[in-house]
């Protein structure tokens, strides 16, 4: 890799402030593993996108930007091979997709080689399952948003629904069933089993909107469920609980629940919650407002519970409103920022708890023409080993593409 490749991918402001006399930011290693023709992104950050061997990396492959994807819109679903060259090896299409989350590709948990994406087929999502190896591939009648460490089960949403509520988390294509109903009974959270395909609803639209107090829930006011996520030890899942205001947005709700569904705890009740991750089995670390006396926005460390706050974390430090991701046995949180600035500058960094240092990780600029729906969040990604992340991020004329950052010895 060049060193103007790495200066215009990861070092954007250095010119500038060497320019200025400023001290150049020094950054980890950085290299783009993708190209044209076509543009590659990975989508959300608490997904498995690296394998087992930290060889093979997935990634979504589109030929348009700067736009919302019709019913009609098709993307490839591929791998990249690190020790091949950065080769892109084609597995599949998808017809089921938006910017922010893709097609949910991932690598299945507990397997070595097998992957599963969602895509639409007529007048119903579903989901595939490919041995990368063999290149068997299954398809279940039901599509798929987070999968259990077991790797046999995983929980869903009404794709339709969201897109109705949320546009650029949901799915076109397919009206939602319930688009004149605000909070229906016929809708929501599914458990989907990986092993047979059965999809079973275990928490309705209208459970929800009947659960706990719902700060201003007005007559028109549309519920929602998706954001979810299982708890590592595969007994618990987080969603969440969204419903839309009459002057535009929404107020959210964390909730978690079992499995099956059955005891729903409001863990953040106040309206006001949004990325988050498990810690461990029985603690949550979330974006909230109106904590601890912090009025702002912050990232706190909340039990699994109603209203189990324990403590702020990295106040001031650590960004509060990136996409996190716990590494290094819960010692250090992976983290990215919005555009910030005139230069409209993303920032991924490490942040350790203990002695509150965050190290950033590079400066990506992001061009205003990706904004809303389509903007390219980094949302960093960990290799298994946690010795590489992978983002995504604009590359000048070549569009978004995933650049790959070298973190080895910094956590140490």
């Amino acid at each position: 890799m060049t060193s103007r490749r790495r200066f215009l991918s990861t070092l954007a402001l250095s010119p500038l402030a060497a320019a200025r006399g400023q001290e150049v930011p020094k950054f980890p290693p950085t290299r783009i593993i993708t190209k044209g023709p076509g543009f590659h992104w990975f989508a959300y950050y608490d997904k498995l996108q690296f394998d087992p061997t930290n060889r093979f990396v997935l990634s979504n492959k589109v030929n348009f930007e700067h736009r919302s994807p019709t019913g009609d819109d098709v993307i490839e679903v591929g791998m990249v091979d690190l020790q091949d060259g950065d080769k892109w090896i084609p597995l599949g299409k998808s017809n089921a997709w938006n910017w922010q989350q893709g097609c949910m590709l991932q690598w299945i948990p507990g397997t070595e080689s097998k992957v599963i994406w969602n895509d639409r087929e007529k007048d119903k999502f579903v989901s595939h399952i490919m041995d990368v190896k063999t290149g068997e591939k299954h398809t279940l009648p039901a599509p798929i948003y987070a999968l259990s460490t077991n790797g046999r089960e995983a929980v869903s949403c009404d794709f339709s629904r969201v897109a109705d509520c949320r546009p650029g988390y949901g799915y076109a294509g397919i009206k939602d069933r319930f688009f004149d109903e605000m909070s229906p009974a016929g809708s929501g959270v599914t458990h989907v089993n990986l092993e047979t395909g059965a999809e079973k609803l275990i928490v309705s639209h209208k459970l929800l909107a009947k659960t706990g107090e719902v700060i201003e829930n007005h007559p028109d006011s549309k519920h929602h469920a998706y954001h979810l996520l299982i708890g590592p030890d595969g007994k618990r899942f987080i969603m969440l609980h969204r419903w839309t205001q009459p002057k535009g947005g929404h107020l959210t709700r964390l909730i978690t629940a079992n499995m099956d569904g059955s005891d729903l705890r409001i863990v953040i009740p106040n309206g006001y919650a949004s990325h988050f991750i498990w810690r461990d089995a029985t603690h949550i670390l979330s974006q909230a407002k109106d904590w601890l006396g912090n009025k702002d926005w912050g990232d706190f460390l909340f039990e699994d519970k109603d209203s189990g706050i324990v403590e702020e974390i990295g106040h001031g430090i650590l960004d509060k409103g990136g996409h996190l991701t716990y590494l290094n046995n819960n010692e250090w949180i992976l983290n990215d920022t919005y555009p910030q600035g005139i230069r409209r500058i993303q920032t991924p960094h490490l942040y350790h708890i203990a002695s509150r240092k965050r190290i950033d990780l590079g400066n990506f600029v992001q061009p205003p023409e990706y904004k809303g729906e389509w903007r390219v969040d980094c949302h960093p990604r960990s290799s298994r080993n946690e010795k590489l992340v992978c983002i995504d991020a604009p590359d000048g004329a070549n569009g978004r593409q995933l650049h790959l950052i070298d973190i080895q010895g910094i956590m140490g």
